[in-house]
């Protein structure tokens, strides 16, 4: 059980003069380590079923699995906060809203030993079967670090992921800095996803898009259910100190669709140079990026995925 549940709720406040709430994850981090855990671990802050959430001025820290975990939910604003855990600690995602819609997360500082906001809606034929996505969601202002993704969607996208707009983050000693990523067997509709302005240093990867990502709950998914992912906008990006800066790869029979890349400039980490892009199964746009992304991104002017990007 979480460690502040609810289920049903509705008008939720959870605020505070950013006291502490202390997961000891250490513990549940070892066990798992060890391979010793009989069942999975907690999150701090998991919310099912509910609408109308204020989550603020509250300090997460050192979470036993993700922190703030909506599932099912509406309406929810999370701002002001802080979530610490370090960089080695297992699963401990900042904020991940789940099958929810109608979600704002802003102005908060978050450094963990995975993603940093990571929006889901179900994992394989649970997922599909229920179907119910993420929409209608906004990340703002937003720093962060963490060895994994910076902001994610995915990998448990089956009920899909529909109109989020992530603007305005700055990301340091990151993983990959935007990571898109889905699998075989996932199922749902990624659309009409757009990032802006973001900043981001000493970042292994800048951008990510993966159709072969995440594992599987058990072998009853369906490997033909294939994810679609389609009109993503990435614009207004800036990296320094980024050592690859992305690379798109969708599935043989479910290419990537749409894809716009625009104003992005990924520097490597010791002056211009950077590994290539690498890119496959996918088509879309590019307009002023640097390095100059891959051949199947072939736009050099404002038309086809970039139209409204500017």
């Amino acid at each position: 059980m979480s460690f502040i549940h609810g289920d049903g709720l509705d008008d939720v406040i959870i605020t505070g003069e950013n006291g502490t709430i202390d997961g000891q994850g250490d513990v549940w981090w070892n066990m798992w380590r060890l391979g010793t855990l009989q069942f999975t671990r907690p999150n701090l802050v998991e919310l099912m079923n509910s609408r109308r959430i204020i989550i603020s001025n509250v300090i997460f820290k050192d979470s036993p699995f993700w922190n703030i975990h909506p599932v099912y939910c509406s309406n929810v604003v999370i701002r002001n906060v802080t979530i610490l855990a370090p960089s080695d600690s297992p699963n401990t995602d900042g904020i991940d809203p789940d099958s929810s819609s109608y979600v704002c997360i802003e102005d908060s500082y978050i450094s963990t030993g995975d993603d940093l906001v990571a929006v889901k809606s179900g994992w394989d034929e649970y997922g599909i079967a229920y179907g119910r996505p993420s929409s209608d969601i906004t990340i703002r202002r937003v720093t962060g670090s963490s060895p994994f993704a910076g902001i994610a969607v995915g990998s448990e996208t089956s009920g899909g992921v529909e109109n989020v707009l992530v603007e305005n983050i700055n990301l340091y000693n990151t993983g990959i800095g935007i990571h898109l990523k889905t699998n075989m067997g996932r199922g749902g509709v990624i659309n009409n996803i757009t990032l802006s302005d973001v900043y981001m240093e000493n970042v292994r990867k800048g951008i990510k898009i993966a159709g072969d990502v995440g594992d599987h709950p058990d072998g009853k998914f369906n490997p033909n259910a294939l994810p679609v992912v389609k009109d993503v906008t990435i614009k207004n990006v800036w990296g320094e100190k980024v050592l690859q800066p992305g690379s798109i790869r969708g599935l043989r029979n479910a290419p990537f669709t749409g894809i716009c890349l625009s104003n992005i400039s990924l520097n490597g980490a010791n002056g211009p140079r950077n590994l290539p892009w690498q890119c496959s199964d996918v088509s879309g746009a590019a307009v002023q990026v640097s390095p100059w992304p891959c051949s199947e991104l072939t736009s050099t002017h404002q038309t086809g995925a970039c139209s409204s990007s500017f």
